[in-house]
């Protein structure tokens, strides 16, 4: 694990953070959950090309989001089966604690809305439209 990786891993665990994107001495972090923070990178513009990240919860729609974001390796507590085999296919070095079949949604009484929206999609452009439309969908 690249030492940006493991003071990612650091501050994510120390500070309660939800992620944590670190390049050269800078960092960058968020507390807001879900996809939230991966989708203000994406409007802003920004890649996160040359970032390291520790991410809590990692299910395949944040994994097609950091794939877009060309994230250089990234690190979760808990990531879900299709988010390790989408990282992997993209040649992203991924580390975490815990793999888990599916990310379950708040509630925990079924799958994740956003694990759910990008089921089948291998594209990470289409899972950013279909985010984009399972978002609209729950806030209405």
């Amino acid at each position: 694990m690249n030492s940006k990786l493991i003071k990612a891993v650091e501050l994510l665990k120390e500070r309660d953070y939800t992620c944590v994107w670190v390049k050269g001495d800078n960092f960058t972090s968020s507390r807001e959950r879900g996809v939230k923070p991966l989708l203000k990178r994406i409007d802003g513009g920004g890649s996160l090309n040359g970032y390291y990240a520790a991410d809590k919860v990692v299910g395949n729609g944040a994994a097609m989001l950091y794939v877009l974001l060309e994230v250089s390796e990234l690190y979760a507590l808990v990531i879900s089966e299709s988010a390790l085999a989408t990282l992997k296919n993209h040649n992203i070095p991924v580390y975490y604690d815990l793999c888990v079949t599916n990310i379950r949604n708040r509630t925990n009484t079924g799958i994740c809305p956003m694990e759910e929206a990008v089921e089948g999609i291998s594209s990470p452009e289409k899972a950013l439209e279909a985010i984009r439309n399972k978002l609209k969908t729950l806030n209405k």
